[in-house]
């Protein structure tokens, strides 16, 4: 073999186990000078000479990469703690340790990062979203949100020259259906009030239903964001869970960063006035034990309410009313339905609920407007049937 070999030339041999080896030379060490030489092997000489004339020319064209020996498992802590942990709100963080550590490394885990095809992958999403025997298939939303943090993983791979391509930029995603909306109607938002009164959470669920604000808003809305003054709410934070195993509640920032201030009716704050006396009888009582977080809700010792508990509160009620399959998010989308059709603007109504765009907003409920217009349209067939005497 040359003691010194061009950048991408090399040699090739059969080793004693009967296997071919080609060395090849890939540049030199900026600090040594010296030759940076790498092994590729195969099962016969024509395997290996394919294998290296396929290096050299890569080399020659500087489109090079050397085979990573990092499994995917081993590059997706790599890339949380370094590349995601720094640069995104705790919130994504949670989620993507979450995908990562649920979904994708326990079948992914263990592949080497070079080794991995969009084939696999692909199989990958298929069977999260059919299942197994003992576990439930996924959602096409889910599924396609486990995309979505390996595209990425795999995109910083390509950045730092781990990977030439994505695998996963060729799959195929499953099609998402839209999930019919089942907002309270007035005679069921009627009966929830009645349902709810006197009851511990009543001004949770009030706020709720009232304003659309999210479930992880109300639990997460401090005192110094509620102005009784002007009759406003700042939502510029939402209390979440950490599901890692270990994990507790952690306060974040809002969907979509989009901090927002809504003017609830004047009820629904004469409910939040009451429910800062009932906190200061709370404090009192508790005394020194009292812990202040500044939370609007809280229990008996200050401390933020779960949300499980709460969730499971209202389940018992909405299920005596016979109503076993509204879900907390009904009484958001009940809020916007009622502010469509009493006259509020699609623009008003987004920046409430704190989506993204109007025209998201649209999407969701569309059909509302279509159904104000067919019923517009209904009442001006009668003021004309009435002009013309028919």
């Amino acid at each position: 073999m040359s003691k010194r070999n061009a950048q991408g030339g090399g040699s090739i041999r059969q080793r004693k186990d009967g296997t071919w080896e080609a060395r090849y030379t890939t540049g030199r060490d900026p600090g040594t000078g010296k030759q940076v030489q790498k092994s590729m092997y195969g099962k016969t000489q024509k395997e290996v000479r394919q294998k290296s004339a396929l290096a050299t020319v890569e080399i020659d064209e500087g489109t090079y990469i050397e085979s990573s020996k990092l499994s995917i498992g081993a590059w997706l802590d790599i890339w949380l703690h370094e590349y995601v942990e720094p640069a995104v709100k705790p919130s994504t963080r949670h989620s993507y340790t979450r995908i990562c550590g649920y979904y994708i490394k326990p079948k992914l885990g263990a592949i080497k990062l070079t080794a991995l095809s969009t084939h696999t992958i692909q199989k990958f999403y298929n069977d999260l979203l059919k299942g197994t025997d003992t576990k439930a298939g996924l959602s096409a939303k889910t599924v396609k949100g486990v995309h979505g943090v390996l595209h990425k993983a795999l995109s910083q791979a390509i950045k730092l020259g781990y990977l030439r391509t994505n695998p996963s930029e060729s799959c195929t995603l499953p099609r998402l259906t839209k999930k019919e909306i089942k907002p309270l109607d007035e005679g069921q938002i009627a009966d929830f009030i009645k349902a709810i009164q006197n009851h511990e959470y009543e001004t949770i669920y009030t706020l709720t239903l009232f304003t659309g604000m999210r479930q992880s808003e109300v639990l997460g809305l401090r005192w110094e964001c509620v102005d009784f003054e002007k009759g406003v709410l700042i939502v510029n934070a939402q209390l979440l869970r950490d599901y890692n195993k270990g994990g507790g509640y952690f306060m974040s920032t809002v969907k979509n960063d989009k901090m927002r201030t809504i003017s609830p009716a004047p009820y629904v704050m004469a409910m939040l006035q009451q429910q800062k006396q009932k906190q200061s009888e709370m404090r009192r009582h508790a005394a020194d034990a009292w812990a202040d977080t500044d939370l609007v809700f809280t229990n008996e010792l200050g401390q933020h309410l779960k949300h499980v508990t709460v969730y499971k509160n209202y389940k018992r009620i909405v299920t005596a009313m016979g109503l076993s399959t509204a879900r907390f998010h009904d009484l958001r989308h009940s809020y916007a339905v009622a502010a469509i059709r009493s006259g509020d603007d699609i623009k008003t109504v987004q920046e409430n609920l704190g989506h993204h765009t109007a025209a998201f907003t649209l999407d969701v409920y569309g059909h509302v407007t279509e159904q104000m217009k067919r019923e517009s349209a209904n009442r001006m067939e009668l003021f004309i049937k009435g002009v013309k005497g028919m």
